[in-house]
């Protein structure tokens, strides 16, 4: 009954952007996969989580499916070369690591940027789908509310989840700060390379500025602002656009700066304009700061504000390590248990059994006041009966000892027949 939770993982450590692009599920084939592993493997319980950075399948099972399961996936994606592909993949064969493994990935110890905040809503999303498709069953639920409330504890307890430990987010986090006493500022993003994109990313579901994107290929903003409330300028009206906005993000890989003092001088600052450089070499000139109500970041400025979030959040790992500890151990117990409530509950079958067997020979001619109140002493003393086997089969449970009493159990009351008996009535 136990090691049955099992999991494989292909992720960012392991796998090129270029092969997890290949095996990436979204939620109409994540649905339809997980549908599948029910009709293949007869599964009844499992969570796939999908995102830029990882595809990782859990499942239950008595049997090691993981192989099988790993070939169907990359045959349903079109991959048929599978062997190429097998080393990509991390088998976690126990239940034991596959739960510990859940645990850190759900907290974002294993994300490119440790501690995200995106990971535990991508989870929350694969677990909706699960339980969309009635996927998700009583170890399921249980094993996510766990997580859900050690993720609550990280976040009230640890540093783990403060500051912006990357670049793009620091990015994000100082131009909320600097423009925090304006309404609905306007934000300009130019160039739409890696860490601009990631920019936009982190941006998208926030909704404290009005955000314009613009890179020298149309087709990129176009491809970035889909989906987004993102409006999208030519990059021929540049001049134009950093004129009307308050904070300019720019990361355009240029030769000389593109936005020059010059250029600046011409427009008119009535308050603030922040310029935030990203690019390397700069494309902001660094004399821009001589004009009036103008300020600049660079690179240098994010990077060490990101270091310094980076290594708070770093010092928290060992607390948040504690933390999902706690709450395995916690877990383990309860589904240690549930090897035993299948005994729990025939012995309280039997016991009722013999009860009402007992009851309905000895209560003809009873009145119902009298009946009534030989039913409820009767049901007391089989609760009280049944008290004690219980605490110590679930005490037997935490010492790994509850397969022997058990045993001796079914042997004791002869439980098997007496609930082979109860389904023949």
């Amino acid at each position: 009954m136990q090691n049955q939770f099992k999991a494989f993982s292909l992720s960012y450590k392991s796998a090129p952007l270029s092969v997890r692009e290949q095996v990436a599920l979204n939620e109409g084939e994540s649905k339809n996969f997980a549908l599948m592993l029910k009709d293949l493997f007869g599964i009844q319980e499992s969570l796939i989580v999908s995102t830029c950075n990882r595809t990782e399948i859990y499942y239950i099972s008595d049997k090691n499916y993981s192989g099988d399961i790993i070939k169907s996936l990359l045959i349903q994606k079109g991959i048929t070369n599978t062997e190429d592909y097998l080393s990509y993949f991390e088998i976690f064969q126990s239940q034991e690591e596959a739960v510990k493994h859940l645990f850190e990935v759900a907290t974002g110890l294993h994300s490119k940027v440790v501690g995200d905040l995106q990971i535990p809503n991508q989870i929350k999303h694969a677990y909706q789908w699960s339980a969309d498709i009635d996927m998700a069953g009583p170890f399921l639920h249980r094993l996510m509310h766990t997580i859900f409330f050690a993720n609550k504890k990280v976040a009230q307890e640890t540093s783990f989840r403060d500051g912006a430990a990357s670049v793009s987010y620091a990015t994000v986090a100082l131009t909320e700060e600097l423009t925090q006493k304006m309404t609905q500022p306007k934000v300009l993003i130019i160039g739409l390379g890696e860490i601009g994109a990631d920019v936009c990313k982190n941006l998208a579901d926030k909704e404290f500025a009005d955000i314009t994107i613009t890179n020298r290929t149309r087709a990129k903003s176009d491809k970035i602002a889909a989906g987004h409330n993102f409006r999208v300028a030519d990059f021929e009206n540049l001049e134009e656009e950093i004129a009307k906005a308050d904070v300019i993000i720019s990361s355009v890989m240029m030769d000389k700066p593109v936005i020059t003092k010059e250029l600046v001088s011409k427009m008119e600052v009535l308050t603030f304009k922040y310029f935030i450089d990203l690019s390397v070499p700069r494309s902001v000139e660094d004399t821009l700061e001589d004009l009036p109500g103008v300020l600049v970041y660079n690179i240098d400025t994010l990077r060490q504000r990101a270091d310094e979030a980076l290594q708070q959040r770093l010092r928290a790992i060992p607390h948040v390590k504690e933390i999902i500890a706690e709450a395995i151990t916690g877990f383990d117990d309860w589904s240690k248990e549930m090897v035993v409530s299948p005994t729990i509950n025939k012995l309280k079958n039997a016991l009722e059994q013999i009860r009402k067997e007992e009851l309905s020979r000895h209560l003809k001619g009873m009145s119902t006041e009298e009946s009534e109140k030989i039913e409820k002493i009767t049901m007391g003393i089989v609760q009280k009966f049944l008290k004690l086997p219980v605490i110590q089969l679930k005490a037997a449970c935490k010492r790994g000892e509850a397969e022997q009493l058990v045993d001796v159990l079914n042997e004791l009351f002869d439980l098997e027949k007496i609930t082979v008996e109860s389904h023949g009535h």
